[in-house]
């Protein structure tokens, strides 16, 4: 019984944790509902009114992509996306209330009605009213939108993560699809491209399960298991992505000054400023969410501290700590000089316990300078010194050369500044960095660390001011 209660407890854990999706499973039929926003959606409805809507005619923005949608075996005979990309464009471009769409998918059933409307007029007329009149004639659009799903990258990032003990054990496993679509505006009086935006979407997949496997008793065996899946529905990404590309396309021509908002200069400015602000943030976003950040200074100031944990003739380690101020001169994009200067104590309990300074010269290698999360690895040579703790005074004792290397991770908090994060090894050309020589191995310790450093472009030398008269010799 008790067995039985653990199998229950556990399994219940498992799909509350999995997900809340669990408890809404499709049990019976649901009536139809209005369509579902997309994220994007908010941004055209919350667009300022035009100051007027501009005529557009979009004949066909269809799925270049050619893709079928992929099955474990192949491919089926179904497409990847919707075919369906007008009608989304069209509903877009009337949600902004920026344009007035114009149709001309269809233009041949339209012509055709109309065809029939003036025969029948024509045929009919001794009973119709003689000032009726005439069917009015067709808009014509100043602007053309054309474009179309360009691409349909399958599986550009795939993972999972699972783990079994004892019987019991879940996993979860993911899976991103992209889409990408490109929307030009076109001139119908002279067919000049005016702006071509580019919008790119991810689509994610879930699968979550739990199990459970064991013997509860002599042959008796209790199997049970439990999971979701999860897939964002394609449709819903393409109506995201091009939402976002009319959006855009309507920044685009605030900023460019091809059109504007009822509200006037003042307004377009504004608008300008924060969508420029937002397109720079995210065109340093690259693929697999990598943030770039240039780092336009060449010199930093840094201070870190943490623990050292020695390892030399003595069994015992304890765990003590340093202090450290560095000054770093970057190369290029990815080597670095700097020096430091330390402070910090080496301590085996009683034992031994000393003070020491520490002057270290290292080349440091960036791994991936421009993200905001990159990994470093340095090396390099240097002094400790060791300071004598029973004079009261602090006299420097005995000298030991040594050297260092280690590896880090630093965080790019802002341009001018950085956490780090890191990790060395400190090797000393000598035995008696604790006083006791022993053994054939020189003594060395570790340190473990982290700091923040200041980014910043020094000004050396002196300027002559604007209005000081040159001196001539």
């Amino acid at each position: 019984m008790i067995k039985f209660l653990k199998f229950i407890f556990t399994v219940g854990s498992l799909s509350l944790c999995s997900c809340a999706a669990m408890f809404n499973q499709p049990l019976e039929r649901t009536p139809a509902r209005v369509g579902e926003h997309s994220r994007s959606t908010k941004l055209l409805e919350n667009l300022p009114e035009a100051s007027f809507p501009v005529e557009v005619a979009v004949y066909n923005f269809s799925d270049q992509t050619g893709q079928y949608k992929p099955v474990e075996n192949g491919s089926t005979f179904s497409t990847a996306v919707t075919q369906g990309g007008t009608t989304i464009l069209l509903k877009a471009l009337e949600d902004s209330g920026w344009f007035v769409p114009i149709e001309r998918e269809n233009l041949n059933n339209l012509s055709t009605e109309r065809n029939i409307i003036r025969n029948t007029q024509q045929e009919y007329i001794k009973n119709l009213d003689p000032n009726v009149p005439p069917l009015p004639a067709l808009l014509y659009a100043g602007l053309l939108l054309e474009g179309g799903i360009i691409s349909y990258d399958t599986n550009i990032v795939t993972g999972g993560i699972g783990a079994r003990y004892f019987g019991i054990g879940g996993s979860t496993q993911y899976r991103q699809d992209r889409i990408t679509v490109y929307l030009r505006a076109v001139s119908t009086t002279n067919g000049e491209i005016l702006k071509t935006v580019y919008v790119s979407k991810t689509i994610l997949s879930q699968a979550l399960d739990a199990s459970f496997f064991r013997f509860v008793k002599f042959q008796r065996l209790l199997e049970a298991e439990t999971g979701i899946t999860q897939n964002e529905p394609g449709q819903i990404a393409v109506k995201d992505a091009i939402e976002k590309a009319v959006h855009d396309l309507i920044m685009e021509g605030i900023v460019d000054d091809i059109w504007g908002t009822k509200e006037g200069n003042q307004l377009d400015e504004k608008i300008a400023a924060e969508y420029l602000a937002e397109k720079n943030k995210t065109e340093s976003i690259e693929l697999y969410d990598r943030i770039m950040v240039d780092n336009k200074h060449k010199t930093s100031i840094g201070l870190s501290g943490g623990t050292t944990l020695i390892d030399g003739d003595y069994s015992t380690q304890k765990l003590s700590y340093f202090s450290r101020l560095e000054l770093k001169q970057r190369l290029n994009k990815y080597l670095s000089v700097s020096a430091s200067f330390g402070f910090l104590e080496l301590s085996n309990g009683e034992q031994f316990s000393n003070r020491f300074g520490d002057i270290n010269l290292n080349a440091h290698i960036d791994m991936l300078p421009r993200d905001d999360f990159s990994p470093f690895v340095y090396a390099g040579g240097g002094l400790v010194n060791e300071i004598d703790d029973i004079n009261p005074k602090l006299t420097y004792g005995d000298t030991h050369f040594k050297m260092q290397f280690g590896l880090g991770m630093r965080y790019r908090i802002t341009p001018r500044f950085d956490f780090n994060i890191f990790a060395e090894q400190n090797v000393a050309f000598s035995d008696e960095l604790d006083k006791l020589a022993q053994g054939t191995r020189d003594d060395f310790y570790y340190a473990f660390g982290v700091g923040i450093s200041y980014n910043f472009s020094p000004k050396f030398g002196w300027k002559k001011k604007a209005d000081e008269p040159e001196i001539v010799e």
